[in-house]
């Protein structure tokens, strides 16, 4: 069986020359450390049960991203980049942030963009 297999032609097993077999996609996770935490985590990654892995460091890139510098699609995160985010300084498409750039938001302290408003506006609108 050629190690590229990405199927057993007889049992349909994935990955059948693989020892382990941990999901599809690209995961990297750096070494290094930055005052005890890992530095880099980047995953575009899904488990065998098709769980998405989140990036999870001090930058965290993927589709899924947590840490305190994010570019993903969905992050949370100190400094985000991302289409969806709840972040303390975001650029994104949505976010939620303390200061954001973004087509569409709430914030606290500054805001720019399409359609942004602050919580202070947001919650007398509500009241």
């Amino acid at each position: 069986m050629s190690e590229q297999a990405t199927a057993c032609p007889a049992c349909g097993a994935p990955f059948p020359a693989k020892e382990k077999w941990d999901g599809w996609g690209f995961e990297y996770k750096s070494e290094a450390t930055f005052l005890g935490l890992p530095w880099i985590h980047i995953s575009f990654k899904f488990r065998p049960n098709r769980v998405p892995v989140p990036a999870k460091r001090v930058i965290a890139i993927g589709q899924f991203a947590y840490g305190i510098f994010t570019l993903s699609q969905f992050g949370v995160g100190v400094v985000s980049i991302s289409q969806f985010t709840i972040a303390a300084y975001a650029l994104a498409q949505f976010a939620i942030a303390y200061s954001l750039v973004a087509q569409f938001g709430i914030f606290i302290h500054e805001g720019y963009g399409q359609l942004v408003i602050s919580l202070n506006e947001l919650i007398a609108v509500i009241r």
